[in-house]
């Protein structure tokens, strides 16, 4: 079966991959030069099943009014006309209860931690290196009121079996020794150790010169314009360089997949939550971290990529822009600097934005759509390099024919419905 898959980031990348060691011919098309090159390109570097949570929770609406009024808030919400934005809000704060969390969280931590078993398998089956990093990740509290609120993520944990550790401020500073001179301003921490880190842009790279040389195309420099259809079917891909035709076709254009798809009457509830990082090379060695940790107070994440630390933060809800704002680098600043103080220099960070499709329920959306012979993979948020590897392999499990190894029937675009669903 030929199939064309629309999007070479993370997603594109993995699908393409596993749609190619399944026997399929694969074209991939994107408007980029090169694989990874927007949101997959610079984001924080952590592989984090046990941290796969929706954002939609009980007391997001009051955290998020406290943020606003923050100078270093982790969110900024930039109003605007666009429609879209409003609708995503609202389906967003309706999935703010406890059952909807549960239930959402429930649809997230089994694809991510298929996705990465199956990241750990392809490790061993290709030899692929992208600086990764088996070492858990450290989630750092700062008052004890937040050690205090640990306790509902830590019952989930348990719920899903997933390994966790909780530490006090010397234990944090045993897994993380760079904490040292800092450890007096900690209360505590929770660690999960199967937790990985590793860069995304190295990964997606290799991950599609290895699909190139199984013989899978690639369509770089190429605008996709218009989805075409007759009947029930995608007929074809409208693009700057003509025409492209297939059997199948995979919509993983992240952010850009709803407007993709609109003229075709179809809504994904998905919105460009804007993020930013910072990318700085290590000047000392014993005050860096080993891993990645995640400051709670200002929703940052600093991990160690090789010889190079990764500052990843912010949630910004500005719509289509990359608009580099200098406030949003001084709070991912701010949080480096006030735990590793004197590991990198700061005038040294190349800064990045990139904009996150977030789902307004939190999991991704995977399967078919109503087009039988156009199927999703896109809506993965903060968590695109954690889920990849699983959710690729799921798609191309169901365009194979085969039943995929997780059931991943509650990550379809029918769980929207307002017959079923407050998504």
């Amino acid at each position: 079966m030929k199939v064309v898959v629309l999007g070479s980031g993370v997603i594109g990348i993995t699908t393409a991959w596993y749609l190619a060691e399944a026997g399929h011919e694969v074209e991939v098309v994107d408007r980029q030069a090169g694989a990874a090159m927007e949101t997959s390109f610079a984001n924080a570097g952590e592989i984090s099943p046990g941290y796969a949570s929706p954002w939609a929770r009980q007391d997001m609406p009051l955290k998020a009014l406290k943020w606003l009024f923050h100078k270093n808030s982790p969110l900024v919400f930039r109003p605007s006309l666009d429609p879209a934005q409003w609708r995503w809000i609202v389906r967003m704060l309706r999935n703010c209860t406890p059952g909807r969390y549960r239930l959402n969280k429930s649809r997230m931590v089994p694809i991510a931690e298929y996705s990465r078993d199956m990241l750990r398998r392809l490790r061993v089956e290709t030899g692929i290196h992208y600086d990764e990093r088996s070492l858990g990740t450290l989630q750092l509290f700062r008052t004890q009121q937040q050690l205090d609120g640990a306790a509902e993520d830590i019952a989930v944990l348990k719920e899903f079996g997933v390994p966790y550790e909780l530490l006090d401020a010397q234990g944090c500073v045993a897994a993380e020794p760079g904490l040292a001179d800092v450890h007096s301003a900690l209360s505590g921490g929770l660690r999960l150790p199967d937790d990985e880190t590793g860069d995304c842009y190295l990964f997606t790279r290799q991950l599609a010169e290895m699909a190139a040389q199984r013989g899978v195309s690639f369509h770089y420099n190429t605008v996709i314009e218009q989805v075409q259809t007759t009947g029930d079917r995608v007929t074809g891909v409208r693009t700057s360089a003509g025409l492209l035709q297939a059997d199948c076709y995979v919509l993983a254009l992240g952010s850009f997949s709803p407007l993709l798809v609109r003229p075709l009457g179809i809504r994904l509830p998905i919105y460009p939550v804007k993020g930013y990082s910072l990318t700085l090379p290590i000047t000392d060695e014993t005050r860096a971290p080993v891993s990645t940790i995640l400051d709670e107070s200002y929703k940052v994440a600093i991990t160690r990529l090789g010889n190079r630390i990764r500052v990843g933060g912010t949630a910004e809800l500005s719509g289509y822009n990359h608009r580099l704002l200098p406030a949003r680098r001084a709070t991912l600043e701010y949080s480096l600097h006030s735990l590793f103080p004197a590991a990198v220099d700061i005038a040294d960070a190349a800064f990045w934005t990139g904009l996150r499709p977030m789902t307004s329920d939190g999991p991704p959306i995977i399967g078919p759509s109503r087009y039988p012979n156009l199927y999703f993979n896109t809506g993965h948020g903060t968590l695109g390099w954690t889920m990849a590897c699983g959710s690729g392999r799921v798609i191309a499990d169901m365009i194979s024919g085969r039943a995929p190894e997780i059931d991943a029937r509650a990550l379809g675009i029918g769980r929207f419905s307002a017959r079923t669903s407050l998504g």
